[in-house]
C-alpha cells in the first residue's frame, strides 16, 4: 500500500538578479582633500601646544637671598656680603645668564675676570675686607610680558669711602630665540641713531620735568649721553644711567621713559608689547 501524500512541496523561484544598490551622492573630493588638510593642521597645532611653552605665562622664579659676615668677627659693624638674586627652575640658562652678570657687578676694572661662582666672590671678599666694608649683590625680575623677561640688576660696594659704588645692569632675556637682546637686536637695522634721537627727546624732557633746564651751569657740566642699560618694559623702553653720568651722584640713577609709539619704525614691531 502506497503512502498518501499529505502535501506537496512546490520548488521555489530562485531569483537570479541583485538588490538595488543605494545610489550615494558623488563627494567633491577637493572639499574632502580641505577638510583633511584642515584637521590635521588642527591636531598639529594642538600637540605642538602640548610641547612649546605659552609665552603669555610668566616663567617660575625663585628668590634665594643671603647674608654672610666674615668668619670670626663680633663686632657690630663685621664686614660682609649680601646676596638676593633670583633662579629659573624652568630656563637654566636665564638663570646662568642672571649669575654671570650678577658676578660682571663685582669687577670694577672691565678687562679683569669676575669671579667663578657667588660663592667664590663671597669667599675672596670676606677673606680681604677690612673694617666695616660690604657688598650688595641683587637681582629681581622687573617684569615679564610677551615671553620677554626683564631682570633688573644692581650692585652696592662700600669700601669705607665717602660713598659706596652703585652699579645697575639689565637682561632683556627672550624666551623665544633662548639669548639676551642687545640693542642690534631690538633696532631695525639702520636704525639706531634715530633710536637715540628719541631718547634725547626723553632726556631734554626730564630735564624740564626736574627743572634742571633752567641751571645753566647743569646743562654744561652733564650733558645727553648714551647708556648701555636699556629695559623693554611693557609700558615704554626705560633707559638706565649709572650714577654720576648725565647728573651727580646725588640724584641717583636717572631713568628716562622712550614711549613706544615714538618708536615706530625704528623698534622691531615683534618687539612691541602684544605684538609678540
Amino acid at each position: 500500500m502506497e503512502p498518501k501524500t499529505l502535501f506537496t512541496v512546490q520548488p521555489a523561484c530562485i531569483r537570479t538578479t541583485q538588490p538595488p544598490l543605494l545610489t550615494l551622492p558623488r563627494i567633491n573630493m577637493s572639499l574632502l582633500r580641505i577638510t583633511s588638510l584642515a584637521c590635521l593642521a588642527l591636531l598639529l597645532g594642538a600637540c605642538q601646544s602640548l610641547f612649546t611653552p605659552n609665552m603669555r605665562t610668566p616663567l617660575q622664579v625663585q628668590r634665594d637671598a643671603s647674608e654672610l659676615i666674615k668668619p670670626g668677627c663680633t663686632t657690630a659693624d663685621c664686614p660682609l656680603v649680601n646676596i638676593d638674586t633670583v633662579h629659573f627652575p624652568d630656563e637654566p640658562r636665564l638663570d646662568a645668564i642672571v649669575q654671570k652678570t650678577l658676578l660682571q657687578l663685582t669687577v670694577a676694572d672691565s678687562s679683569a675676570s669676575p669671579p667663578a661662582s657667588i660663592k667664590a666672590y663671597q669667599e675672596q671678599f670676606l677673606s680681604q675686607a677690612q673694617g666695616r666694608n660690604s657688598s650688595y649683590l641683587q637681582a629681581k625680575v622687573r617684569e615679564q610680558h610677551d615671553g620677554i623677561v626683564v631682570v633688573e640688576l644692581s650692585s652696592y660696594l662700600d669700601t669705607g669711602g665717602a660713598h659706596g659704588n652703585p652699579g645697575r645692569a639689565f637682561i632683556n632675556y627672550s624666551r623665544q630665540q633662548q639669548k639676551v637682546l642687545t640693542l642690534a637686536d631690538m633696532i631695525i637695522p639702520g636704525k639706531e641713531s634715530e633710536f637715540w634721537q628719541k631718547a634725547q627727546l626723553a632726556h631734554q624732557g626730564w630735564l624740564v620735568s626736574t627743572k634742571m633746564n633752567e641751571d645753566s651751569e647743569f646743562m654744561k657740566t652733564w650733558p645727553f649721553k648714551r647708556t648701555p642699560h636699556i629695559a623693554l618694559t611693557y609700558g615704554a623702553v626705560i633707559l638706565k644711567y649709572s650714577v654720576d653720568t648725565i647728573a651727580p651722584y646725588s640724584m641717583g640713577h636717572i631713568e628716562l621713559k622712550v614711549p613706544y609709539p615714538q618708536l615706530n619704525g625704528i623698534l622691531k614691531p615683534e618687539l612691541f608689547p602684544g605684538r609678540g
